[in-house]
Order: structure tokens, then sequence, then C-alpha cells
């Protein structure tokens, strides 16, 4: 935290590019996680749309009235829940883009930076 703090703008940039550095691969993980979620969400919605789909189906083929209407709407309304966390996921999708493209942009800026007041500190790598 030294270096963060009244060693230089060379330092605080050597530290917000680590930093920069550090945050990238968590936000991407994460983007990846949120992605296969939201696939097995719209999987999910599919099955339980057939499920809901059949148990009608079998109700109207059957000769003994059963009452199948309690499993439907049970049904329904945990594809809504799907839905629900769904859109919640992809909106925090969304999210995990801009905040990965802020960092990137911020890299690109602080690189450009350094490169205009004469290169990169010793130990930094000009990636």
């Amino acid at each position: 935290m030294a270096a963060a703090g009244g060693g230089g703008p060379a330092a605080r940039e050597l530290f917000a590019e680590g930093l920069l550095q550090f945050l990238r691969p968590a936000v991407r993980q994460l983007d990846g996680h949120v992605h296969a979620v939201r696939e097995s969400q719209v999987e999910l919605r599919e099955h339980i749309d057939s499920l809901a789909t059949e148990l009608c189906r079998i109700n109207e083929d059957q000769k003994v009235a059963l009452d199948l209407d309690p499993y439907v709407k049970k049904l329904l309304n945990a594809r809504r829940r799907v839905v629900l966390v769904n859109n919640i996921l992809q909106n925090a999708q969304e999210r995990l883009r801009r905040l990965n493209h802020s960092v990137a942009k911020e890299t690109v800026r602080r690189k450009a930076l350094l490169e205009a007041a004469g290169g990169y500190p010793q130990g930094l790598p000009g990636k």
C-alpha cells in the first residue's frame, strides 16, 4: 500500500496497473460462471414448459379424471422463478461486461499515459 501513498505518479500508476491486472481475471471468470448459469436456467425453463405441456396432455388423455392442475401451477410458478433469476443474472452479466470494458479501457489509457511519459517504470511489463 506504500506505493499508493506518497511514492509519486509512477508508483501510483504501477499500483493502479497491478490492481487492474489483478481484477481482470476475476471479472472474466465471474462473467463465465454467470453465462453458464444463464444457459442452464434457459434449459430448465424449457424443461418446465415441456413437462407442463405433457402433464396437460396426460390429464386430457386420462379416462379417470386426475387433478393435475395443482402440479401444473407449481411448475408454472417454478418457471416464473427461473425467469426471474435469469433476468437478475442477465443484469449482473451486463454490469460485469461494462466493468470489464471499463477496466480494459482504463488499462489502455494508463499504458498510453506511461508511454507518453517516457516508458514503463522498472518492473512493469510492456504488454
